[in-house]
């Protein structure tokens, strides 16, 4: 079987802030790029501390799945980054909120800064719901 590669894109999810894709679509499986706190209107990171900022990530992400044709639903995996371990709990309240049956699996790291000086950035992967013929 041959693999195909698809660049995806979403109006619905914000630009990407380098020389990078906001996704990739490799055959079934969908790779995002680490999605950040930025608001997909104006293109700046949103105001507060790890509560709305992990929301607008997590909503950034469900936004870009979805124009993709697959959901949060279909994550196998994610990647986290936080600031400050110590946001853990109130990130995973959040988290809990976006992925509340089946959960994927899952890694979280702690990191000495991320881009645009957000507090957390998230990346999947996700199958597509269908598999074109």
């Amino acid at each position: 079987m041959a693999t195909s590669k698809t660049v995806l894109h979403t109006d619905r999810a914000p630009a990407a802030v380098g020389p990078y894709s906001q996704g990739v679509r490799a055959s079934s499986l969908i790779f995002t790029a680490g999605m950040i706190p930025l608001d997909p209107a104006t293109g700046k990171l949103v105001e507060g501390d790890i509560e709305p900022q992990t929301r607008r990530t997590l909503e950034n992400l469900k936004a870009l799945l979805e124009d993709s044709k697959s959901s949060l639903r279909n994550v196998v995996k994610t990647t986290v980054f936080l600031r400050n371990m110590d946001d853990f709990k109130r990130f995973n309240a959040i988290y809990a909120e976006f992925f509340a049956e089946e959960c994927p699996a899952r890694s979280t790291v702690e990191v000495s800064r991320i881009a645009l000086d957000a507090l957390v950035e998230v990346e999947a992967i996700a199958f597509v719901d269908e598999i074109d013929g």
